[in-house]
């Protein structure tokens, strides 16, 4: 199936304030430089704020991970669990039509959606409320057919249950997800035939809608408002997480490889620079230093030069550099930093200074190998990804 942007965009998107500081704890699982792990959980967040993940969208998490905008795009097209148009500002309501669900009676659910939505998948309802889409196994076959509206499954529905459940959310009530036929999860339709003992004197509903309710969490989006901000994997605690301040988090082993390959970018050559000859893996690259946290501290290393507006009114296209994406020219440019030849002077304790200076994006400027790839740039040469990048093709 083809999948597009929609063809109406809207002219930008920031994360709220709420959703910012979650994205910001969300990166912090990661180690320098694998960021970009974070993409999938962000784009989801995007498209809980929004409703559907439009190109703004896409775009700005691609520049909070440092990433081109067309990784981001591949992404979000790839995944069908991104939506690529406008939903239902009330429900998407999301109808399972594989086997089992199907020869359960799934396309008499399809119907109902035609006759109460709209006739066509991802067509917006005439109020603008409703949307829906035939999807693939959800995984609940034992309680088919079934659909999912919003984050909640709506199992054992009948096309005149499925109608109520429409015209209830129509009304602003929330009908209880799970089960819809008297059954308490999964078990036979006929009752328990095994672990019967539990049946007696078990909670009202079975743990997943019971969370639903008490969290109301069913049609609604996310927010940020639903649970504190924890972040136990930088502080080891319940307390609340401090995403921003907090400079510890995960970090690669430096004995031990990234994957099964045994490839990572501690054994990956530098560009430029190749291999040794011995065929030994090139010696793990030196970071810079990660900011100081000490009160009154200063930034380390010392600070390269810089300018007040670039040369003849013409600054160099910095995203010519490999790891340097439209947020991280932008930052260099705050920085007094506009041309190639800027970059390729830089000394190690110049680098130190602009790394530190580089909030979020610690690690860089070694990491992807700036200075040997600005030399090249200032001399007029080319390197593999500027040619592609004065293309338009990365």
């Amino acid at each position: 199936m083809l999948r597009r942007l929609h063809h109406e965009q809207p002219e930008g998107f920031a994360f709220t304030p709420e959703n910012l500081e979650w994205a910001k704890a969300q990166i912090s699982k990661y180690p320098e430089g694998r960021q970009a792990s974070a993409i999938i959980p962000l784009l989801w967040r995007a498209q809980e704020q929004e409703g559907w993940l439009s190109r703004p969208a896409i775009e700005y998490v691609a520049d909070m991970l440092g990433l081109a905008h067309i990784r981001a795009l591949e992404v979000a097209t790839f995944y069908f669990m991104f939506q690529l148009a406008p939903v239902g500002s009330v429900a998407h309501v999301q109808v399972c039509g594989t086997t089992s669900c199907m020869i359960c009676g799934a396309e008499d659910l399809m119907a109902v959606c035609k006759e109460k939505i709209a006739a066509n998948p991802h067509e917006l309802s005439e109020d603008g409320r409703f949307s829906w889409e035939e999807v693939e196994c959800l995984g609940a076959c034992a309680n088919a057919p079934m659909a999912q509206i919003g984050k909640d499954y709506y199992e054992d529905l009948t096309a005149e249950r499925l109608g109520e459940i429409l015209d209830a959310l129509a009304a602003g009530e929330v009908p209880a997800p799970g089960p819809q036929n008297g059954r308490y999860a999964s078990e036979p339709a006929g009752g328990l035939t095994s672990l019967a003992a539990h049946a007696e004197g078990r909670a009202p509903h079975n743990a997943s809608v019971a969370l639903a309710l008490d969290k109301r969490d069913t049609i609604k989006r996310i927010d940020g408002s639903e649970e504190p901000l924890y972040t136990p994997w930088r502080d080891l605690s319940h307390e609340k997480g401090d995403a921003e301040s907090d400079p510890e988090g995960p970090v690669l082993a430096p004995e031990r490889p990234a994957d099964e390959t045994g490839i990572d970018r501690r054994e990956a050559p530098v560009q430029g620079r190749g291999k040794p000859a011995t065929g030994e893996p090139a010696p793990r690259e030196k970071l810079a230093p990660e900011p100081p946290t000490e009160p009154g501290a200063v930034a380390p290393g010392a600070e390269p030069p810089r300018l007040d507006s670039p040369r003849d009114d013409a600054a160099d296209d910095l995203k010519r550099i490999k790891g340097v994406g439209p947020k991280l020219e932008k930052l260099l440019n705050g920085l007094g930093i506009f041309h190639f030849s800027q970059i390729a002077e830089w000394s190690e304790d110049e680098i130190a200074w602009v790394d530190y200076h580089l909030e979020g994006f610690q690690g860089r400027v070694l990491r992807d190998a700036w200075v040997e790839q600005a030399r090249l740039l200032a001399a007029g040469g080319e390197t593999d990804f500027s040619a592609r990048a004065k293309k338009g093709d990365v």
